[in-house]
């Protein structure tokens, strides 16, 4: 016999059940009791034959499964969100409050910039853009919006990519006359790498992967900074090699003051995603932003392939 779909209020509910990590808390957002949220979830892994919670006696915790689940029918609500506000009618002016944060180099170089023209459209909207060196915590009493590279950081929040991203080793080309080029991963460990220390990231060791061979290189660097901009900077006057996403350091491939090196190896993925909290009804001034952003690094993208091939 076929499984019956899910209907949107079990996607809501699940939403909701995973958002609040207790039986107990969900039932008080929802108005149910906890026997009852526990009943319904039971009845959906019974109907959909996978085990969308763990439970413990202290919390629940959602599985692989359950983050598949939970990814799609944040879409599939979402989607019937905007046709409900398509067809009445509901789209508003954009205005309020509208709280940003992004990493340092990347808000300086790229978003600031940006929100200067997203101003421009909507002049009702305020907007508080905060730069942090490190990744904070998705707080939803904190910001409306985060840009971000890398995963989602919580399940709980929409993640909307935004654009490819990929992480590059490269030094000036007066460091390598005097170094030489290194060839293998582990010719780095015979060079002056320049790290750089942010969030969770590993300190002093980079991954790099050949097909599915990956190396991990242990890394003694004389030269380190949380700051990205200063790693740049340090490898433009020569002093090393850096890994810095492409994004920061295109201009630089492109004028041939920095040069690829190891190109045929692979780093972790840093895509560009921008997140926001997870609510039934979106202010109309994130989706705007939301929009905008995605609209321009589309554009980007493209012109990126274009100079640099495939990303």
């Amino acid at each position: 016999m076929a499984k019956s779909p899910s209907t949107p209020s079990e996607m809501a509910f699940f939403n909701v059940l995973a958002r609040c990590e207790s039986f107990s808390r969900a039932a008080r957002e929802l108005g149910l009791s906890t026997p009852a949220v526990s009943k319904r979830l039971a009845q959906m892994e019974a109907r959909l034959g996978v085990q969308l919670l763990s439970r413990t006696t202290r919390r629940v915790a959602v599985t692989a499964e359950g983050q598949t689940y939970l990814m799609h029918t944040r879409r599939i609500l979402d989607e019937i969100d905007e046709l409900d506000q398509l067809m009445l009618g509901a789209a508003v002016n954009p205005k309020g409050l509208l709280r940003i944060n992004a990493t340092l180099g990347f808000g300086r170089s790229h978003i600031a910039p940006l929100l200067s023209d997203f101003t421009n459209l909507h002049p009702e909207i305020q907007i508080q853009l905060q730069l942090s060196v490190d990744t904070l915590p998705l707080a939803y009493d904190s910001f409306d919006v985060c840009v971000r590279f890398g995963a989602p950081p919580d399940a709980r929040a929409v993640a909307k990519y935004l654009a490819p991203n990929r992480r590059l080793l490269c030094a000036s080309p007066a460091y390598l006359a005097k170094n030489g080029t290194p060839h293998v991963p582990d010719d780095l460990t015979r060079h002056d790498c320049l790290v750089i220390r942010q969030g969770d990231s590993r300190y002093g060791s980079w991954s790099l992967a050949l097909g599915k061979r990956a190396e991990i290189i242990k890394l003694s660097p004389k030269l380190s900074t949380n700051d990205g901009e200063i790693a740049v900077s340090w490898a433009l006057a020569g002093h090393g090699i850096v890994m810095r996403a492409e994004w920061d350091i295109a201009r630089y491939l492109r004028s041939g003051r920095l040069v690829q090196v190891l190109e045929n190896y692979h780093t972790p993925k840093a895509d560009l995603h921008v997140f926001y909290q997870q609510r039934h009804q979106v202010p109309a001034r994130v989706q705007a932003i939301v929009n905008y952003l995605t609209v321009h690094f589309e554009k980007s993208s493209v012109r990126a392939a274009g100079m640099f091939g495939s990303w």
